[in-house]
């Protein structure tokens, strides 16, 4: 029925959540894709035998479609520690995809970019202080870096890019290299321009469904302004879950109140949306 371009399921398993009752869930709406996203130069073998050991406990009867859906991306958020330590967590992260048994289903690099929102009580703890100009730096190297793997590999890659849209656009121009998703989308229309222009497709989840009404003309413009053949939907779990859940952990299963949200700005059903993603989704992913 609806597709998802974006879940962390280890975090859901590690945080006490039914994994198998989502994954049931999922399997039986006939949701085709699911995309477990890195966040951590190790994680990729970690998340791959969690939900693994997940998928094997699922009833028979939906135990194949779960596996059968279930993708992954390998990158490194930018995290100040491995900012910092970049050269050995880039040799952590092409050591866990070289050992990784299920190279079909790897799908993506990322997550991975720039991420200048300084919230300290935040669960990323982002510190202005920390990002002197040697870390600003790295950071941005460790960007490049990824997406130079991911061009070597023939694969798209999912953006992180949180108030930090000039020095993202500049390091994507700056590697030439235009194949992938601008996640979790936050800027406003003309932002969203000039990453169409270059060809990367933009991502919407359950923060859009947190518009303010004085700015909700400005985001309607928004959802209608990306192409069909450009536009992507998102959990993001388990953050930012939609309205009129937000505040709660999210899971992939509240996926539909921000299709029904992008669907209604764009003055079309939720199920025509679904179909436009698919197909995105096939042509990204080379599915």
């Amino acid at each position: 029925m609806f597709s998802d371009t974006h879940f962390h399921f280890h975090h859901l398993i590690e945080r006490g959540l039914d994994g198998g009752e989502i994954l049931t869930q999922l399997a039986e709406r006939n949701m085709f894709f699911g995309l477990d996203i890195g966040t951590r130069s190790d994680d990729l073998l970690r998340r791959h035998v969690q939900i693994q050991e997940t998928v094997a406990k699922l009833p028979e009867s939906v135990r194949g479609a779960a596996d059968e859906m279930l993708y992954y991306s390998a990158g490194i958020w930018p995290d100040v520690d491995e900012i910092k330590n970049r050269v050995e967590a880039m040799k952590k992260l092409e050591d866990s995809i070289e050992a990784f048994v299920d190279k079909s289903h790897l799908v993506a690099i990322g997550e991975c970019g720039l991420d200048h929102h300084w919230n300290p009580s935040g669960v990323d703890g982002r510190c202005e202080s920390d990002f002197d100009q040697s870390v600003y730096e790295g950071e941005r190297e460790l960007f490049q870096m990824q997406i130079e793997l991911a061009r070597k590999m023939n694969l798209p890659v999912v953006v992180h890019s949180r108030d930090a849209f000039s020095d993202t656009i500049d390091c994507i121009k700056n590697m030439g290299y235009h194949n992938g998703i601008i996640h979790c989308y936050s800027y406003g229309k003309e932002e969203a321009l000039q990453f169409l222009d270059l060809g990367w497709y933009i991502a919407f989840g359950g923060a859009t469904t947190y518009t303010k009404k004085t700015k909700m003309d400005e985001m309607t413009e928004l959802l209608r302004f990306v192409p069909d053949d450009r536009i992507l939907m998102e959990t993001d779990s388990p953050y930012l879950a939609p309205v009129p859940f937000r505040g709660q952990t999210n899971t992939p299963v509240l996926i539909e109140h921000c299709y029904h949200f992008v669907a209604q700005a764009r003055g079309i059903m939720s199920s025509e949306l679904s179909v436009l993603v698919d197909k995105n989704i096939r042509h990204l992913f080379k599915l």
